[in-house]
């Protein structure tokens, strides 16, 4: 029974972990539209993404559930009334995905409350990291931020979004500090941050 119980629980976690990383994925294009639902340790919600909205940054959304990179995921980033951002914490998939930025794009979707916008810090430099606006964030939309103007959405919450808005953010931006230890030491940042709350799994659904 222990011997049973041990190759088990093997097998679950060789089943959690993200697939090994092939550069020929960020090359798939995305449907036109199409919707996920995120598990989340505080519940489940539901996202719409279109193309149309902003082309690139769905096709690499596309790639990184279809590739299970959100698995297991930190909501590491949670400011009340502005946004929360996650990410993943496996440092050999995310430098890998990393190696394949996105092109910058025009706004056409606003960041408007429980929309979804990739992370960047210039330009072209959205890669893997996302959040959901928790409000109304619209100077996001023509902020110009190392030269690169605008943030654009391209999917957003269409059930689920009490949910989002209970996510723990306690620790504001502070947790986001230390995100160097994550990718480190997860079990150690989560010694620090206990509360934060974590994606358990992110894959598609079918149009409602």
């Amino acid at each position: 029974m222990k011997k049973l119980s041990i190759a088990l629980l093997l097998t679950l976690m060789i089943g959690c972990n993200p697939a090994i990383f092939k550069s020929k994925w960020t090359k798939e294009i995305a449907p036109e539209s199409y919707f996920t639902r995120f598990e989340t340790t505080k519940g489940s919600f539901d996202i719409e993404v279109k193309r149309k909205w902003s082309p690139k940054a769905a096709d690499r959304f596309y790639q990184l559930v279809k590739y299970k990179y959100f698995d297991n995921g930190v909501f590491y980033r949670v400011v009340p009334e502005f946004v929360a951002q996650f990410g993943n914490s496996d440092t050999t998939t995310t430098k890998a995905w990393n190696k394949s930025k996105i092109p910058d794009e025009k706004v056409i979707l606003g960041n408007e409350k429980g929309t979804l916008s990739f992370a960047r810090g210039g330009k072209e430099t959205r890669t893997t990291d996302l959040y959901i606006n928790l409000q109304d964030n619209s100077r996001l939309d023509t902020l110009n931020y190392n030269d690169v103007v605008g943030f654009p959405a391209f999917g957003k919450v269409i059930q689920g979004m009490d949910v989002v808005t209970e996510i723990y953010s306690g620790y504001g931006g502070s947790s986001a500090q230390k995100t160097d230890v994550l990718y480190t030491d997860r079990k150690k940042y989560f010694e620090e941050f206990p509360k934060l709350d974590v994606i358990q799994k992110v894959y598609f659904i079918n149009e409602k």
